[in-house]
């Protein structure tokens, strides 16, 4: 009689243990997982077509904090714990870079890094001006598009260079529209000119003006998974709509 209950308490130790282990492993990871999202890596989606061809809606990417330092806007709750950027880094020309909309801190907006603090942008007739000079464009042909909303166009492929050799695909619809000429645009210090590559469906910063570097949130590294907006992940016959790009480097052409 004494054996039996002695097996069933050392059972329920061994059951309390058990429990005990689980409950580690899990804080643990969570701990880990919050490091790593607050120190190292954000993850993102893509809401609209501003970024097309190089994002689609429904790209799962992940941003590096640490590649441009950190600032408020790195830290959880956007905590106000020291000025500028802590371990601040310089962007480079063409990066793709994810930050706090300026209009609206609430909101994450991903972008291409067109202007550096003190140079000048302008857009003719289409074309990027940087300096005072075009940057290299070669066609890249057409494409026919869908629209994620429906519908479908034709826009032309250009092939767009950096002058450090960065160079990526912008779509683009026409050469006459609301922001293919603008003014002179200075970037001034501590401020970066940030435009889409989807030229004629973007609202950049020939819109709304200059990011504060404060603002910058990390640099678009590698898309994870990309579906389209029929997928749901509580609906198992609804997956085959990846659209398999995934773990798609965002910096191959650099």
């Amino acid at each position: 009689m004494a054996s039996n209950v002695e097996g069933k308490a050392d059972a329920k130790t061994q059951e309390a243990e058990g429990w005990g282990e689980t409950i580690r492993t899990i804080f643990w990871a969570l701990l880990i997982a919050a490091v790593l999202r607050t120190v190292l890596y954000q993850p993102f989606t893509i809401p609209s077509e501003s970024m097309r061809p190089q994002l689609l809606v429904g790209d799962y990417l992940i941003s590096s904090k640490y590649a441009y330092g950190y600032s408020r806007y790195s830290l959880p709750f956007n905590l106000n714990l020291f000025k500028g950027r802590f371990l601040g880094r310089d962007p480079k020309r063409g990066d793709i870079v994810v930050f706090k909309w300026p209009r609206d801190t609430k909101f994450d907006y991903i972008k291409r890094l067109i202007g550096l603090p003190g140079d000048t942008v302008q857009i003719k007739n289409g074309r990027v001006y940087l300096n005072g000079k075009a940057l290299k464009r070669e066609s890249a042909g057409e494409e026919t598009i869908v629209e994620h909303r429906g519908g479908s166009r034709i826009v032309t492929r250009f092939r767009e260079t950096m002058p450090n050799g960065h160079s990526y695909i912008t779509y683009n619809m026409t050469d006459n529209g609301h922001y293919d000429n603008t003014p002179v645009y200075r970037v001034p210090p501590g401020h970066y000119f940030m435009m889409g590559d989807n030229r004629d469906n973007s609202l950049d910063s020939r819109d709304w003006g200059f990011v504060p570097a404060q603002n910058l949130v990390g640099r678009g590294e590698r898309i994870l998974v990309s579906v389209n907006d029929k997928f749901s992940l509580f609906k198992p016959w609804t997956w085959y709509n990846f659209r398999g790009r995934a773990l798609v480097s965002l910096r191959k052409n650099k």
